[in-house]
């Protein structure tokens, strides 16, 4: 059974979840998330983010509320269609990595579906070329930087074509290059290959930049959902959630917030940041490309 895309990827409806030494991690949290959007679980630690992820994803069962998969409860799908309707991506690749190359490792899946062969080997180079990995194929596992291993762990999880990613952390650890790739990767299987994502992350500076809709949790509890302009304008849920705001809004929160700067609004990106700084300086301070070159010495002259 597909998924439909006329239903919402995701629906959760009151679901509760609390362990057996009695730690609530969650408390009637409900949300829907479309078909094709880009959503955004922000959360500090021990706020049942992952919790939540393992709900979303079948591993643990709501022991109150409702999760939905394409209109249907989660319960209701056996777990082989729902590997292939919902892929679960974990912090930690080495939770998920287990074959000796990167092509045994993504080829498990699909052949664990008893696929043709021939299917199989479209299937990986597929997934590989999706997360521009097709080098690695031959590579052994233990081989590959951390980087690596975390596109690994994705494509294994695309090979067996889920409408639906849901991940975990996929930024932790990576450093800010490989944190930007990552959420380039994210954003175009999202855009390209209109895969609905579901991300649980602490990491605020680059969701304004992909996020279409950001979903705040603090202990237990669903605070507040809403686009990144709505939900990083409000300070005083941020502070209750243990967040902060992107460091470039940060900035400019302050200089308006203690220096009086007249901005409008407050900038989440730098892009967005340096067209509304350009509209606050008088312009006899800005320096014009003509006059920029003028200022430059000639070859030859002494600076």
């Amino acid at each position: 059974m597909t998924q439909g895309a006329d239903k919402p990827a995701v629906v959760a409806s009151n679901v509760s979840f609390t362990y057996e030494e009695g730690t609530r991690a969650l408390h009637q949290v409900s949300f829907q998330v479309q078909t094709g959007e880009f959503v955004a679980l922000l959360a500090s630690n021990g706020s049942g983010k992952t919790t939540l992820i393992k709900v979303l994803a079948g591993l643990l069962k709501p022991q109150q509320g409702t999760v939905l998969i394409g209109g249907q409860d989660i319960r209701e799908i056996a777990a082989t269609e729902l590997y292939q309707r919902v892929g679960l991506v974990l912090q930690n690749p080495n939770d998920q990595l287990f074959g000796a190359t990167v092509e045994e490792d993504v080829a498990f899946g699909p052949r664990n579906l008893g696929l043709p062969e021939a299917e199989v080997r479209k299937r990986v180079a597929e997934s590989l070329d999706a997360v521009a990995a097709s080098p690695l194929r031959d590579r052994a596992i233990h081989h590959l930087s951390f980087g690596e291993q975390k596109r690994v762990a994705v494509a294994g999880v695309l090979a067996m074509r889920p409408a639906t990613l849901i991940l975990d952390e996929p930024t932790a650890g990576l450093d800010p290059t490989g944190e930007t790739l990552m959420m380039r990767l994210l954003n175009r299987l999202n855009r390209e290959h209109h895969i609905t994502i579901v991300l649980a992350t602490h990491s605020i500076d680059m969701l304004p930049l992909f996020a279409a809709r950001i979903l705040v949790l603090s202990r237990g509890h669903l605070l507040k959902q809403g686009p990144p302009e709505e939900i990083f304008c409000d300070h005083d849920m941020l502070e209750r959630a243990s967040l902060r705001l992107p460091y470039v809004s940060r900035l400019l929160h302050e200089l308006k917030r203690y220096d009086g700067v007249p901005i409008n609004g407050l900038p989440l990106t730098v892009g967005e940041a340096r067209k509304r700084l350009l509209e606050l300086l008088p312009e006899d301070l800005l320096v014009k490309p003509e006059e920029e070159a003028a200022a430059k010495p000639r070859e030859g002259e002494l600076p």
